[in-house]
């Protein structure tokens, strides 16, 4: 995203404005906020870097980073970092998961679009401006950021970590009649309204979150789109955290959150 200026610049070239839009480069409407919540547990070598990086897009914004009972220092930087009125830290009292993290930061957030934000660098929030492209020109409730609609670089890493990954998304659009290509990916991005409607029936504490959100959501008969994204994954030797109990959860989830609340 470049300053409005520039847009128009572009916008008004030969081909410009189809080019912009598929580039995610379109004016930011103004007074639009965003709320990135980012829930984070044990990432005290990527914690201040996610941070910078999301400070770097140039939307208006709020960072809700909701700790999850850290025990690996991450407390303690968090401790150190300057106050700013963009940034609100959230400490659990002890580790519940994902899904809690996520549930606390979704009450708090105050922005018109609230996107989900990984701590650990695998996901670029360079890419924000085309996630909430959808949102912004009216189409979507819901955004999914797909790992297999590539744009971009993607590391090359578990392939049978991607046979579950399309599995589970198949299984899940067998219950919801949606057809996304990637239910498990981190970038889900709503409007506010949305999320906030569904957060207080989310029971769903760690990586289950993700059918769950799925599940209600197409109950809701959002709009939901997807957009491609790159991937920077990294493997369990770099703190990759979810594993074969996530993914037996989530099937699970998939059939309990398909029959109600």
């Amino acid at each position: 995203m470049t300053s409005a200026e520039n847009i128009a610049r572009l916008l008004d070239t030969p081909f410009g404005e189809e080019l912009s839009r598929e580039l995610g480069i379109y004016p930011i409407p103004e007074g639009l906020k965003i709320s990135v919540v980012v829930p984070v547990y044990n990432e005290r070598e990527t914690v201040i870097e996610i941070v910078r990086r999301i400070r770097e897009v140039p939307i208006p914004k709020e960072i809700l980073l909701v700790d999850d009972g850290s025990t690996d220092g991450t407390r303690d930087i968090l401790a150190g970092m300057e106050p700013a009125d963009d940034l609100r830290i959230v400490l659990q009292e002890r580790n519940q998961g994902k899904g809690a993290a996520l549930k606390t930061g979704f009450a708090l957030a105050t922005g018109d679009i609230v996107l989900i934000q990984d701590a650990d660098l695998e996901y670029d929030p360079r890419q924000y401006g085309r996630l909430i492209q959808p949102i912004v020109e009216g189409v979507a409730d819901v955004v999914y950021g797909s790992r297999f609609v590539p744009v971009g670089p993607h590391r090359v890493l578990y392939f049978w970590h991607s046979v579950g990954n399309r599995a589970l998304t198949m299984l899940s659009n067998i219950f919801t009649d949606l057809n996304l290509t990637d239910m498990e990916t981190c970038y889900k991005v709503f409007r506010r309204e949305v999320i906030q409607a569904i957060a207080p029936t989310l029971r769903e504490r760690r990586f289950g979150i993700e059918p769950e959100l799925t599940a209600k959501i197409a109950r809701q008969r959002c709009r939901v789109y997807e957009v491609g994204i790159s991937y920077f994954g990294r493997t369990y030797q770099e703190g990759k955290k979810i594993g074969l109990a996530d993914a037996m959860r989530a099937f699970w989830c998939i059939v309990r959150y398909w029959w109600g609340d």
